[in-house]
């Protein structure tokens, strides 16, 4: 099976806008769930419904792929799942390396829709030498002298970061000079990259803040009702501080974190 170092998907060459490609894992999860029920069809109305989007905006995309429906029947399912999944370029084997293996680390390493969807996990690194050799998730541990190593043997071009904020850049580094080139971060830090490299940021912190924001709407309690309180200062989320070189390449939403699909 091909690996994902010498098999690239064609997203970005064929002119899909990046907005479009965010949507396209929404629409796949939609059309999975679909396909396990035996639908053989669907109209774009109840797949944009099923997706969290508008049906003309689901037409359009679907324009880009050239799939286009026929009037009165609406899109073949199966097809659709084919089709999008070749775009995104899960019909290949993709290699992935978790750095970082405390709770959430262990957490994502058994997580079931990796491979469920094309991913591959290759290797669990981590720093501490105690973690060295113990099974995770079936898979045993490796210490992170040897991450070069390891991305070179197994043509790892996806990394995942899991560790304290206080050494992903470092290890950001250390992935990128040995060849990642899509990096998947959960640490709690906006990571420097070169050009080339594609980050997407997941931040729990960042989500709970935005719900505790719409809670307090909810609530009917604007901020600084209480008199007797001083002004506080705004809180910038952290995702929204970006350098220079992260700007422009870091995901079809900007700042927008991804999100892991059900």
């Amino acid at each position: 099976m091909a690996t994902g170092r010498t098999h690239r998907p064609a997203t970005r060459s064929r002119g899909i806008p990046e907005a479009t490609v965010a949507r396209l894992p929404l629409y796949l999860r939609a059309l999975t769930a679909l396909s396990e029920r035996s639908v053989p069809t669907v109209s774009s109305e109840e797949l944009a419904a099923a997706a969290g989007v508008n049906s003309a905006k689901l037409r359009k995309d679907f324009s880009y792929l050239g799939s286009y429906g026929t009037r009165g029947v609406g899109y073949d399912v199966e097809y659709l799942v084919y089709q999008i999944s070749r775009e995104l370029g899960l019909t290949q084997d993709w290699p992935v390396v978790i750095v970082g293996i405390g709770n959430l680390g262990a957490a994502l390493a058994g997580y079931g829709g990796f491979a469920s969807r094309g991913f591959r996990v290759a290797a669990l690194i981590d720093a501490d030498p105690a973690m060295t050799g113990r099974p995770v998730a079936g898979i045993p541990v490796q210490h992170s002298d040897d991450l070069e190593k390891i991305i070179a043997e197994d043509g790892v071009s996806i990394g995942v970061i899991a560790t304290p904020a206080g050494v992903a850049q470092q290890v950001c580094d250390r992935l990128v000079a040995a060849g990642v080139t899509s990096i998947l971060n959960f640490a709690p830090t906006v990571l420097s990259v070169p050009d080339g490299v594609d980050v997407r940021k997941v931040d729990l912190s960042i989500e709970l803040q935005i719900l505790a924001f719409h809670e307090q709407r909810k609530a009917g309690e604007e901020p600084g009702d209480d008199s007797a309180a001083p002004a506080a200062a705004p809180v910038v989320p952290q995702a929204a501080t970006r350098t220079t070189a992260e700007s422009g390449r870091k995901g079809p939403d900007g700042d927008v974190p991804a999100v892991m699909p059900a």
